[in-house]
């Protein structure tokens, strides 16, 4: 057993692990803890494991997870928190926009008794456009989940072992760790640390690749968008309703009743379009249904450096 763990996804980002190990090093000196750094390789294409094996075999308090393949963030760090034996579990992200140095800061806020600490991220470096989305999303997010998710946090937080315990029973193929803390209810702080600028390249995560895992978090934490279908449904035929009375009265109060294509090829459009999007909502779910009852593992460890073997 160590005191605290560090988990560390790992994807796109080479050149940061080992100022990331030594300033986490550095950090747990000043807090005089005992310490594991795991890192989680996620099949990353710029040659992170490596380094992460020199790492390993520098240090045995690091510990190199290398997945079979690329399984996402989410999935990569579920790998590194079923692997962590801290009594305090920190997770953050190998970009070095999170702090190592905050670890300290975190560690002696959950010291006051709390089960839960997110950072909440000051002079966030992202431009206005990643700002709006995350915001737009995490407000969508909480009106479907009930949640109160805080879109200024991220991954940044410290998490009691008892906490991590229960995260880990649940079964859920697609969780997400700190949004599934922010629904669990245990006691939660957050405090302000400023974020720092990426220490190399760009975000691997395109719109795209951002827009699939909003769908896949929603989803696999709500009904709700299900409830807004048929409540949208309900709305479309109401409106039609009305059109249609209307287009009675007009026929029979007035001879100036505008004939053509135009008006019927926009309905058939339109109904058709909310038809696709409705059986597209249903169908994730389906798909949800039949990812989990299949029973594939979420992820696949390669090789484990320093780790208990199993």
């Amino acid at each position: 057993m160590v005191d605290i763990s560090v988990v560390v996804p790992v994807y796109g980002c080479p050149e940061a692990l080992r100022p990331l190990y030594e300033r986490v090093r550095e950090t747990m000196d000043r807090i005089q803890k005992s310490f594991e750094l795991v890192l989680v390789n996620d099949a990353c294409p710029k040659g992170s494991w490596k380094i992460i094996e020199e790492l390993c075999h520098e240090d045995k308090r690091v510990m190199g997870i290398d997945l079979s393949r690329n399984f996402g963030q989410i999935h990569s760090t579920n790998a590194g928190i079923d692997e962590a034996k801290g009594e305090y579990i920190v997770l953050m992200d190998c970009d070095l926009q999170d702090r190592p140095e905050g670890i300290e800061d975190l560690f002696q806020e959950i010291e006051k008794g709390y089960d839960i600490v997110f950072a909440r991220r000051m002079d966030r470096k992202d431009n206005a456009m990643v700002l709006f989305f995350s915001k737009t999303f995490y407000r969508i997010y909480n009106h479907f989940t009930e949640g109160y998710y805080d879109g200024d946090v991220g991954n940044f937080c410290i998490v009691r072992k008892k906490v991590v315990d229960e995260y880990r029973q649940i079964k859920d193929n697609n969780k997400s760790f700190t949004a599934m803390l922010s629904w669990m209810g245990y006691k939660v702080s957050k405090i302000d640390i400023e974020a720092e600028k990426r220490f190399e390249g760009k975000s691997s995560y395109t719109f795209s690749k951002k827009v699939d895992m909003a769908i896949d978090m929603l989803t696999s934490q709500s009904n709700k968008p299900l409830k807004a279908i048929i409540k949208l449904g309900f709305v479309i035929a109401a409106l039609a309703f009305v059109y249609l009375v209307i287009q009675i009265i007009n026929y029979f109060v007035s001879s100036n009743v505008t004939e053509g294509w135009t008006s019927i090829i926009a309905a058939i459009f339109l109904m058709g379009g909310i038809t696709l999007v409705c059986l597209g909502g249903v169908g994730i779910y389906v798909g949800n249904i039949f990812s989990q009852t299949k029973g594939f593992p979420a992820y696949l460890i390669r090789e484990k450096i320093n780790g208990d073997k199993k």
